[in-house]
């Protein structure tokens, strides 16, 4: 059987790459086809959570079809995606100093994809897990479960980082350290209050802080 390494477990939403706001966009669209409302604030707070779950816990019920329309509009968003300064940079240092990296992400395989391209650091990238691996989404910790065995990852070397409180509760769940980055539009208070080990401003200051920080452990 072969050792289990120290690994980084990565959301992409939020985290790696500036897309929250995009969803929010989309969601609306998506809602108003079916007519259907809810304030832009009240969906920002839910992203993070797995798109099977949002729609029900925004508006208490479900809506038939929402999720493929807001798969339409946000495929029309896609150019709009940029990955964060620094997100490369945290993925590559990582993967360099012996440090498994996975991707942990909510987001469907085929917009993890797009995601990936826009980071560029693919060849840094060990494994990846998405909604589509998992039976149940964030918050639920099935996603850091399944990113653990497919990173070949010792959970007692392993740290989560993500952008929402949805993370850091699926990462507690999962039994994980997690900390997290103001990027998607959580704040510090937020984060730690959810359980965040330190909260950075973006991935671009966990990479210049990678020594120092929770990180540090994992690092050689």
């Amino acid at each position: 059987m072969p050792e289990l390494r120290p690994g980084a477990l990565l959301d992409v939403d939020g985290t790696l790459c500036d897309t929250n706001y995009l969803h929010v966009i989309a969601w609306s669209r998506a809602l108003a086809e079916a007519g259907e409302w809810a304030p832009m604030n009240a969906m920002h707070r839910l992203i993070g959570m797995g798109g099977d779950r949002f729609v029900p816990e925004l508006l208490g019920h479900e809506v038939e079809g929402a999720s493929d329309a807001w798969q339409r509009h946000f495929e029309q968003l896609i150019p709009e995606i940029r990955a964060f300064p620094g997100a490369a940079d945290l993925v590559c240092r990582l993967h360099d100093r012996g440090v498994v990296v996975v991707l942990a992400t909510s987001s469907p395989s085929a917009l993890l994809d797009v995601m990936v391209e826009r980071v560029g650091a693919d060849g840094a990238i060990d494994a990846v897990t998405t909604k589509d691996d998992v039976s149940a989404s964030k918050p639920a910790p099935d996603i850091f479960l399944a990113a653990l065995e497919a990173g070949g990852v010792d959970p007692e070397r392993a740290l989560c980082l993500g952008d929402s409180t949805w993370d850091v509760q699926a990462a507690r769940a999962a039994g994980l350290g997690c900390v997290g980055v103001e990027s998607g539009g959580f704040s510090t208070h937020e984060l730690s209050e959810a359980g965040a080990l330190h909260v950075y401003r973006d991935v671009r200051e966990v990479a210049d802080q990678l020594h120092t920080g929770p990180f540090g452990a994992l690092v050689r």
